[in-house]
């Protein structure tokens, strides 16, 4: 027995061995798992972040990594990080040569450990522009050689028509990907890259945004108005609340609109402008402009147009009610269509494909509107984009989500997505923070 024993025991002391360190391969391997996730997750969210690049995920993918899987010794474990798909995804590869005491016996005096983890964003990613029908053909329609661009952000669609989206007549569109919830028509239309089909619709983001209450009307006075019979008579239907001086402007209620015509030049202080039972309207050569400064639209009659002799340049509140909020329509408003005949002779638009019609029509004209920062939010209505010039290229970011979205008559509409060069905030549930995290590995 002893002779048995004393054979044996090395056998013993080496499985012994290779049990112990088996289990230190085992709860080393479970320590460089944790540390990938950790960060595949943190990379991915970079995406989420103000400006996020490849670049910047990756950095913090392996900055995460190493801090994370640095073992007892202090040593660091080699790490790899990728991006994939179109910004959507970041795999990190985390290895280590674990040594072997007892292996130098066995001729394997070290076991690679690898593991590997994937972290992607689930839904849509840094959405920039929604159309929220969930049955119109052409909910965002474009043509006549309009333009999208929204390089860094997405285009949606939670229309189920076959058209969702529609492109023609050399229209073109280039974003980060673009999404129906139904399909796509148009053959002439060129989308970069083609629109993906058949995509859940999404939960509208602002759902649960309140407008600020109204308060009492403002009364400009006759002496804001200096030209009222000059170049044609005042139409109240373009806003009752007439500006065709020089004027500066406060925030408040403006009951039926504002309309800023004849040349004038306005300045718009920081705050809410509320339209009740009226439009905003700015034509024959007058200007708007305001630096944080909100518009929200409730009552009959409410609508906007930015005629094609126009110039206006206008930013979000950076807090408050409207926070990050440009255009807010109230979505509970009655109905009440109002379609503003532009002074500029270029006449009533174009109906909406499929002749869906929108309650209200909001449209921009103007060839000088290239400042517009914050988020459009027209729940019911139908933003219409018909100017030949670029639209909001000046804007650190523009996100859009209205009902339905048409462009015409080749506007060049950029949707900005530089997140970090604004104070203004992005609200919740569009631009960078748009997705969720889901982890594989």
């Amino acid at each position: 027995m002893l002779v048995l024993f004393a054979l044996m025991t090395p056998v013993l002391i080496g499985l012994a061995g290779a049990a112990i360190e088996y289990t230190g391969l085992v709860k080393r391997r479970t320590e460089l798992q944790r540390a990938a996730d950790t960060a595949s997750i943190a990379g991915v969210n970079q995406f989420k972040l103000a400006n996020a690049d490849d670049a910047s995920a990756i950095r913090m993918a392996e900055t995460t990594a190493k801090a994370q899987g640095r073992n007892n010794g202090g040593s660091t474990p080699q790490v790899t990080a990728v991006v994939i798909g179109n910004h959507s995804g970041v795999q990190v590869t985390v290895s280590e040569t674990v040594p072997l005491p007892f292996g130098k016996f066995l001729n394997m005096p070290s076991a690679e450990v690898a593991v590997r983890s994937t972290a992607k964003l689930a839904g849509t990613t840094r959405l920039c522009l929604l159309a929220l029908d969930p049955v119109a053909q052409g909910a965002f329609h474009l043509e006549s050689a309009a333009r999208v661009t929204a390089s860094d952000c997405s285009l949606y669609s939670n229309s189920t028509s076959s058209a969702g989206i529609e492109g023609e007549n050399a229209a073109v569109a280039k974003a980060l990907s673009t999404c129906t919830a139904g399909g796509f028509s148009g053959s002439s239309a060129i989308f970069m890259p083609p629109p993906a089909t058949n995509c859940p619709p999404l939960r509208d983001p602002l759902i649960e945004r309140q407008g600020p209450p109204s308060g009492n009307c403002i009364s400009l006075g006759f002496f804001l108005d200096p030209k009222k019979f000059i170049d044609g008579i005042d139409d109240p239907l373009f806003g009752v609340n007439v500006v065709s001086g020089f004027a500066t402007l406060n925030p408040g209620t403006y009951c039926g609109g504002l309309h800023i015509t004849k040349g004038a030049q306005v300045v718009l202080k920081p705050g809410i402008y509320i339209m009740k039972n009226g439009p905003l309207v700015v034509d024959k050569n007058a200007s708007l402009t305001g630096v944080n400064t909100g518009f929200y639209f409730t009552g009959m009659r409410g609508g906007l147009l930015f005629d094609e002799k126009s110039v206006v340049s206008l930013t979000a509140p950076k807090d408050g009610d409207m926070a990050g909020l440009l255009f807010f329509e109230d979505r509970l408003a009655p109905p009440g269509l109002l379609s503003l005949l532009p002074a500029s002779g270029k006449g009533k638009a174009k109906s909406a494909p499929g002749g869906i019609t929108a309650l209200r029509e909001y449209r921009i004209i103007s060839d000088n509107a290239r400042t517009l920062l914050g988020t459009i939010y027209l729940p019911v209505g139908r933003l219409i984009i018909d100017s030949k010039k670029p639209v909001a290229d000046q804007s650190a970011y523009t996100v859009i989500i209205a009902r339905m979205i048409n462009l015409y008559d080749g506007p060049d509409l950029m949707l900005n997505a530089r997140y970090g060069t604004t104070d203004i905030p992005v609200p919740k549930g569009v631009g960078p923070s748009s997705a969720d995290t889901q982890l594989s590995q």
